[in-house]
């Protein structure tokens, strides 16, 4: 049996209305202009700041003030390391010896320990950036030196690994350069160009690279006038390409043997 609904006249007139509603023609409240209030949040966003891009402006000006400094830094510096001489660098031993030195298949008695000109093999020691782990023959080393390279020598019982290391990176992959141990050489490290040596007792010597960088294939000019290339190394152009020589490098004491190019005359040649 259905309930019976409520009368009609139970229900609220004037239709549904919201929880909380009330009159909907309740008039607003007003200002003093009348006007409502413009939400908060409008305004704040009316003043915001592009700070994204203040910070990214920033961020360059600095990087670009950064760039500027180090390549004023670089170049300050490169000029100071520059050398008029290579009587600029303590310690810097000289000799004296003439173009045109005679090519021999013998064994050399130097004056110099290394030697540093004088007569030599005529097959010339790799010295493309060339790093020997034997004592190399010395009158093949000295046929490098007339080419122009310099020979970095050390006693393999006064340095370290990474003193050894720390040479090899001056070397490795730097055409007219070689490294290699010397026996009985009676300091740390030695340095020899053409007619010019240097002794130090460290790795970490700034003389090292003095000396490379200047003498390496006579790269910084000297002299004046006529006397511009006095001292320059005697064959200048020549090649210190020798792989077959890199590859089974001749050891000191051991006979001479042709190996790789040679600046030997032939008897065609006279």
């Amino acid at each position: 049996m259905a309930k019976d609904r409520k009368p009609d006249d139970a229900r609220p007139s004037g239709g549904a209305t919201r929880s909380g509603g009330g009159n909907p023609h309740r008039a607003r409240p007003t200002g003093k202009s009348g006007r409502t209030r413009p939400p908060t949040q409008v305004v704040a966003n009316a003043h915001k700041r592009p700070w994204a891009l203040i910070a990214g402006a920033v961020a360059v000006v600095v990087f670009a003030a950064a760039v500027i400094t180090y390549a004023v830094v670089q170049v300050n510096e490169a000029n100071a390391d520059k050398l008029a001489s290579i009587e600029e660098i303590s310690g810097v031993e000289a000799a004296e010896y003439s173009p045109g030195q005679d090519h021999v298949t013998t064994e050399v008695d130097y004056t110099e320990t290394p030697p540093v000109g004088g007569p030599h093999d005529g097959n010339w020691a790799d010295c493309t950036g060339t790093v020997y782990d034997v004592d190399i023959r010395h009158e093949n080393a000295v046929h490098s030196l007339e080419h122009g390279a310099v020979w970095i020598t050390y006693d393999p019982e006064a340095l370290s690994d990474a003193d050894v290391d720390t040479l090899a990176d001056l070397v490795d992959g730097e055409s007219g350069r070689m490294l290699s141990p010397y026996a009985g050489l009676g300091t740390p490290i030695s340095l020899q160009a053409w007619n010019h040596s240097l002794t130090v007792d460290s790795a970490s010597d700034e003389r090292i690279e003095q000396f490379a960088d200047f003498m390496t294939y006579q790269r910084s000019p000297y002299g004046d006038g006529d006397d511009r290339n006095a001292l320059a190394f005697p064959e200048p152009g020549a090649s210190c390409e020798n792989p077959a020589f890199a590859a089974a490098p001749l050891v000191e004491g051991e006979v001479s043997t042709p190996i790789g190019p040679s600046d030997m005359p032939t008897e065609d040649q006279g």
